[in-house]
């Protein structure tokens, strides 16, 4: 199922209904992808207005960033359901003699780290486009500050969102699995928690000068 190719009441639906896909990982990228659409938006407002001139370049790195993310946020939102499926499909795997088990098991951690793997992507992106937007929201157009202020809060959703997801399928792993995913993660939601807080912070205050 291509979650893009939907309308927004019928991906809406979806995401209400009993299924486990989507979920959260493709809640969270798909938020990725609206926080990049505001971004693009504050960004063209910007550029070539005179009286934003200061704030050109910035919106020039904005685009760079954000235009990619339309794509690649819904290509992270459709591989968040299909990993969770293989992770289903891996679980219903036959498990009578001590070969299957063993292939059952092997099957099972291959498709949780690669459900580990995919959120963490849209964290990695998320927080790729939560840089750029502090700069944004101090010299792009002031009149469309409060937009940068919603991308801000969406893809600090879609990080946070998606880093709960590589939590719990790192935390069902064995610990030399995803070595790298668990040494970064920490540093990761960090930065996020601290950007956030500087992009929230520059949209007040542009709001009130």
């Amino acid at each position: 199922m291509n979650w893009m190719d939907m309308t927004l009441r019928e991906y809406q639906a979806a995401l209400a209904s009993s299924s486990p896909t989507p979920g959260g990982g493709t809640a969270a990228a798909v938020a990725l992808g609206q926080a990049a659409s505001l971004a693009i938006m504050v960004s063209d407002l910007t550029l070539g207005k005179e009286r934003w001139k200061e704030g050109w370049e910035v919106a020039e790195a904005v685009q760079s960033v954000a235009i990619p993310l339309l794509h690649e946020s819904g290509v992270l939102a459709n591989q968040d359901s299909e990993a969770f499926d293989l992770v289903m499909e891996s679980f219903a795997l036959p498990k009578t003699t001590e070969d299957e088990k063993l292939v059952r098991r092997n099957a099972i951690r291959q498709a949780t780290l690669h459900a580990a793997e995919i959120p963490y992507k849209t964290a990695e992106s998320a927080m790729s486009l939560m840089r750029v937007l502090e700069p944004l929201a101090r010299l792009g157009n002031a009149n469309a500050v409060t937009d940068v202020g919603v991308s801000g809060l969406l893809a600090s959703a879609a990080g946070k969102g998606a880093i709960f997801n590589v939590e719990i399928n790192l935390d069902s792993l064995p610990e030399d699995h995803g070595l790298n995913m668990r040494q970064e993660l920490s540093n990761l939601k960090e930065e996020m928690r601290l950007v956030s807080r500087s992009i929230m912070d520059a949209v007040r205050e542009r709001m009130e000068a």
